[in-house]
């Protein structure tokens, strides 16, 4: 499954609540009522990142992932997108 255009700037959907747990995080969106688990820390530190990262691959760098697993984070990118989760940052 390809990932997301990781040179383009991507955020939470507005109405996306993070709660960190021990295991990574819970994702729940509010307009769609899913829930979606992140069980990899790095991931959470990625998604957190994205906000103030002018593109993914800038806030997979800040959260500290290594070159060779950029595509494996930008399919777990991807699969939040296509859930809703992010959205592309236009501003």
């Amino acid at each position: 499954m390809p990932g997301i255009d990781m040179d383009r700037a991507w955020d939470l959907h507005p109405q996306v609540s993070v709660r960190p747990e021990p295991f990574g995080a819970l994702l729940y969106h509010f307009g769609t009522r899913k829930l979606s688990f992140l069980k990899d820390r790095r991931l959470l530190a990625v998604v957190q990142t994205l906000k103030d990262a002018p593109t993914a691959r800038d806030a997979c760098a800040t959260a500290g992932v290594p070159a060779p697993d950029l595509d494996r984070y930008g399919a777990a990118l991807a699969a939040l997108h296509r859930s809703s989760m992010l959205v592309e940052r236009t501003s």
